[in-house]
This record gives structure tokens, sequence and C-alpha cells, in this order.
């Protein structure tokens, strides 16, 4: 019996491939509390089709994820976004987005396995969702940038006083961020690779 392929086989785009050219390759985690865009950012600025695993959001989650701020959320992360990014003909980023909600926080640890830092996406109306997102960073000692997403409901704050609010060391770059925007999204990840040059290249103080 003949049969017949609804749809064809496509395999990978010219695109999906890396150059022969790419001498480094940095794994970055993309961070931060639930619904604050990091799906977004990852689908805005790889230039391969970007893995996500977003599932639809069901009556089970009521009362265990916290959808204050962002009600109108349907679907959500359960595992992790991959995408990938060339700054240079040398240098390729893989991003990993992590989920954002509380009960998939148990694979984090493996997606910050290898990696050299990390971008935390803020969502300035919930402040409070970062706090144990930055813990967790500090704990772990894996450098990182603070990129404030720009939602268009959001008030608007001085950096000084988020900075206050979160208690972020001076040193620690902070960057205005729309997420849907691929220009704006590359800027936060070359602030992010900015400041890991600034770590390997500065010495430390020798004690007296």
């Amino acid at each position: 019996m003949d049969c017949k392929i609804s749809e064809p086989v496509v395999g990978p785009r010219s695109e999906d491939y890396l150059p022969a050219s790419v001498s480094t390759a940095v794994k970055v985690v993309i961070v931060g509390g639930f619904g604050v865009g990091k799906t977004t950012l990852v689908g805005s600025v790889s230039e391969i089709r970007p893995l996500t695993t977003e599932e639809t959001m069901t009556q089970a989650g009521v009362g265990v994820d916290d959808v204050a701020g962002v009600e109108r959320k349907t679907e959500t992360t359960v595992a992790m976004d991959f995408g990938r990014i060339s700054l240079s003909d040398e240098l390729v980023l893989y991003l990993f987005g992590t989920p954002g909600q509380q009960r998939f926080w148990f694979l984090w640890n493996g997606l910050f396995e290898g990696a050299l830092g990390a971008v935390v996406l803020i969502d300035s109306r919930r402040l409070d969702d970062s706090f144990d997102v930055i813990g967790r960073l500090e704990e772990r000692g894996l450098p990182f940038v603070v990129a404030i997403n720009a939602f268009p409901d959001a008030p608007s704050y001085p950096m000084s006083e988020l900075r206050a609010a979160m208690d972020l060391p001076d040193d620690v770059p902070m960057v205005d961020c729309d997420a849907r925007n691929r220009a704006s999204s590359r800027d936060a990840l070359l602030t992010l690779m900015r400041y890991l040059y600034t770590l390997t290249t500065t010495t430390p103080e020798q004690p007296r």
C-alpha cells in the first residue's frame, strides 16, 4: 500500500549551522520570575528556530502558581527555552531560558552547569519576584546583569531606586530592555559579555 506524507520532511536550514569561523561558544542563562519575558527574549534574539517547552496553563496550577500581575498569561515554560546568537564571526552565545514558576526551579541547577553568566529579566511591577532569583545566582557565584523589561503598563523608576530596592551591588550592570525587540535583547547580552570581560581583566586587590 502506498503511503502518502501530508507534509514534507523539513531538514535544518542553512542558518542553523555554525559558521566555520566560530572559535568560541559561551553558555548564558536567561533567568527571572514567572511571566517576565524570558521566552520572548530568547525568541526575539535567536538566529535559529528557538526550542521552547511552553505548555498551556490549566486548572491544576490554580492555587499553586502565583499569577498576580500576569493573569492573562495562558502558556508557561516547563523545562527550558533554547536559542543561539552570533555576536561576531568568532563568538557565539547559546541561550538557555529557565522556567519561572518556583515548582520548576529544581531544573535550574542543571541549566546553570557550564554557564558563564546570566541575564536576570525583571518586571518592575513585580520586583519581589526577583529577590529569590538574584539570591540563587549570588549563592552560586554566577555573574549576572539585570535587564528591566519594558511592559506597556509598568511604572517607570530611576535605576538608582530599582538598584536600591533589589539591594544590588554597584558593580552589577543594569539596563533597560524590550524583550520583544531583537536589538534591545542583543544589547542586554552584550552588556553581560562586557561585564564578564571586565571580571576577567580586573586584578583583585592583594591583602596587605
